[in-house]
């Protein structure tokens, strides 16, 4: 099977395709194709005899990852052999064969935020330094650090005005320490041991350098300094390396991408061959129009401007809200419209620079009866009841794991406190407390043995079962009762319940895809995955900051909160930053398809108080408008507390405005008292518990999903009686 086929390249695109050898750097602008050419790339070197064995392709998010695995292997019978992966992926890969090089076993775990946190504050504990005080800092400094390629006296040195930093580097240090003890990773580790793992043992290195003759990385301007000294090491035999990147979508800076990059590779890669992809397949012409505009006003870029024979579309608008909630009324209704002429729920996504602007969005679409997703918020894999069932699976992988075994050790509830915790630390010296406990070392405390006793018997029962991966999982949640902790009949109990059914039906899903897993596969999986992953899948309006749809597309797309101090954010005061804000803005507006929607409020309650806003620099810069943010603001006041809305080609003007503005189109809400019993068409019959005294939102208890916030006005309540 061959369905590769070069002529459904443009002519942009085929150049780069066809330079085989040396190093390409290839700019290429959102929503210009780059994911069809490094597919078509790689075909294009199969097709040409080089061996599936002897590439390596290189993407940024695990969605990302299977989408151009899912294209490679319908185009090539040999595709599904190409080792296609992100960064942290293929670390992981690299790591699992060779890092007892490094001191490590192969069974490593790999730590999450949580499990880094809980670390530092038993280093901080060490040094008897307080919490509220150094926590956040160490952490900054961990993952500075890491994303750097100094050890760490050099860091300390390059520190050396920070405050503290002596004081800083010793508890890092403590949490390395306790981090080898453990067997365990955190995330920067990934990287920064296999870059040591390359510097320190050179027969690895050849090993993967001369393995990879091609290889090819998407989202370049993304990497940071140890990803591109990963890159430079790997291409180190053959030199032909191929990036594809765009500067103007570097986002990322606050966790070390390095756009400049770009401009690096162009001076460590003699002789390399550079093109642009400026061609857009996403978005109609007016929109691009906008973006191109703004991104100009960036300084440090290679000079590119976005075209597409999509002409025509829908003008992007800007809609002035009196304050927040008017807001997310325009935004809820204005999807509803369009959901009446034919648009699905996924066709929208709701952009934030800044996630605690979401809250009066989800009363507004909830009120509409409008299904919605937010991401970045409570992920699956962080509920405490799932942390709870890794955490005890964990440890039939890496016995070492204290952190793991101290998160179950009283659950269910053994009656182990923290007292004794600390006799078990101290007992298990220079062990992990499962081994020691395993060992026997816990004989001199009777009592504390006599509690253990039972979780110790089934440990060792379920770590000599062989049988397949979903089984196991299932043997593990019932054999330690884990369902058992929670009350079946309390609303709480029941969501927890049906939680656990949720990550076995997962586990037997993954073992299904991944027959040959293991385990640590499995647990590999889970820790690698981001909850962007499954962004834009299922029936619902995204609801995102801009972060976390980098790479994404939808329909149509409202990007809120253009206010001065919220996008560009506060903190931005430097050029670089305003540039990365910048960015930031023109990666949300190339995000659309068709319709692009902003909008900013006159005054917005926010952490606390409510503050009179400014317009963004960005919408004059985008060219919606041709006054400063000073006259917006004076314009506002002028309108007598009339939103306004300009360049609404795609709108009725006038019945946007009669929404917003006339009172006969809403509810009367003072016909809601507290105690009513009332009716909601997708939450069925609920009591009002309370109401605002404003009497625009109403708390009410369902019988069926417990209490939601509803705006009163719009909300479609049918009052059934008194209690």
């Amino acid at each position: 099977m061959n369905n590769f086929d070069i002529n459904l390249l443009n002519d942009e695109q085929r150049l780069p395709l066809l330079q085989t050898k040396g190093a390409v750097l290839v700019t290429a602008g959102a929503g210009s194709g780059k994911t069809r050419l490094l597919t078509h790339r790689i075909a294009y070197l199969l097709s040409q005899g080089v061996s599936a064995y002897s590439i390596l392709a290189i993407t940024f998010t695990n969605k990302a990852t299977r989408e151009m695995a899912d294209r490679v292997r319908n185009m090539c019978d040999e595709g599904g052999n190409i080792w296609i992966s992100t960064f942290h992926s293929m670390c992981v890969k690299i790591l699992r064969q060779h890092i007892d090089r490094l001191g490590y076993s192969r069974y490593f775990t790999i730590y999450d935020e949580d499990d880094s946190e809980k670390v530092v504050k038993d280093s901080l504990s060490a040094f008897s330094l307080p919490e509220d005080k150094y926590k956040k800092t160490v952490l900054f400094h961990i993952s500075n650090w890491k994303n750097t390629v100094m050890s760490l006296a050099e860091y300390e040195e390059a520190c050396k005005d920070v405050t503290d930093i002596k004081k800083i580097v010793k508890v890092i240090d403590e949490y390395q320490k306790t981090l080898q003890k453990n067997n365990a990773l955190d995330f920067d580790d990934l990287l920064i041991k296999t870059y040591k793992l390359f510097l320190q043992c050179e027969d690895v290195k050849n090993l993967y350098a001369q393995r990879f003759e091609y290889i090819l990385v998407d989202e370049f301007q993304d990497t940071n300094i140890v990803q591109y000294e990963l890159l430079k090491q790997l291409a180190s035999v053959h030199g032909n390396i191929f990036v594809v990147g765009d500067e103007d979508q570097c986002i990322y800076s606050w966790r070390g991408a390095n756009f400049k990059n770009i401009f690096n590779f162009r001076k460590d890669f003699p002789n390399v061959k550079v093109y642009k992809l400026e061609r857009n397949y996403r978005s109609t012409s007016k929109i691009l129009d906008r973006a191109n505009k703004l991104i100009a006003h960036n300084a440090s870029r290679l000079e590119k401007k976005l075209w597409t024979q999509k002409e025509g579309g829908d003008e992007p608008v800007i809609y002035n809200a009196i304050d927040e909630r008017d807001e997310a009324l325009f935004v809820a209704s204005t999807i509803e419209r369009l959901m009446r002429r034919g648009d699905k729920p996924s066709d929208f996504a709701v952009l934030m620079r800044l996630n605690a602007l979401s809250r009066n969005l989800e009363e507004a679409l909830l009120s509409y009866n409008i299904p919605y997703k937010i991401y970045g918020g409570f992920k699956f894999y962080e509920r405490a009841e799932i942390k709870n069932i890794v955490a005890y699976l964990r440890l039939f992988v890496n016995p070492d794991d204290d952190v793991a075994f101290l998160k179950i050790v009283n659950f269910p509830r053994r009656g182990i406190g923290e007292s004794s915790v600390e006799k078990l630390k101290t007992l298990a010296g220079n062990d992990s407390i499962l081994r020691a406990l395993l060992a026997g070392k816990m004989q001199s405390d009777a009592a504390l043995e006599k509690k253990l006793a039972s979780f110790l018997e089934i440990f060792s029962a379920l770590k000599n079962l062989d049988i397949p991966l979903a089984d196991f999982a299932g043997e593990v949640i019932t054999k330690f009762g884990l369902r058992d902790a929670y009350d079946k009949k309390s609303e709480d109990g029941f969501d927890r319940l049906m939680n656990i059914s949720s990550f076995e039906a997962g586990v037997r899903e993954y073992a299904r895809l991944n027959p040959n897993a293991s385990l640590a596969d499995f647990l590999e999986s889970i820790t690698l995955s981001s909850d962007a992953d499954e962004i834009g899948e299922g029936g619902s309006v995204t609801i995102a900051t801009v972060h976390a749809v980098k790479g994404l597309e939808f329909k149509n797309v409202f990007i809120i909160g253009l206010e001065e101090g919220i996008f560009p954010i506060s903190r931005a005061t430097m050029p670089d930053d305003v540039e990365e804000e910048r960015r930031l803005m023109y990666v949300a507006v190339t995000r659309a398809e068709e319709k692009v929607i902003i909008t900013h409020c006159s005054k917005r309650f926010l952490y606390g108080k409510t503050n009179y806003q400014i317009a963004s620099r960005f919408c004059k810069e985008l060219g919606f408008y041709q006054f400063s943010p000073k006259k917006i603001e004076q314009r506002n006041v002028m309108s007598e507390g009339k939103s306004f809305v300009q360049n609404t080609s795609f709108f009725n003007k006038n019945s946007i405005l009669t929404r917003f503005e006339e009172k006969n189109d809403k509810i009367d809400t003072s016909k809601y008292k507290c105690g009513q019993i009332v009716s909601h068409p997708k939450f069925g019959k609920g009591k009002i518990e309370s109401i605002t005294d404003d009497r625009l939102v109403g708390d009410i208890i369902f019988e069926s999903v417990g209490k939601k916030s509803l705006m009163l006005e719009i909300a479609p309540l049918t009052i059934l009686g008194e209690e």
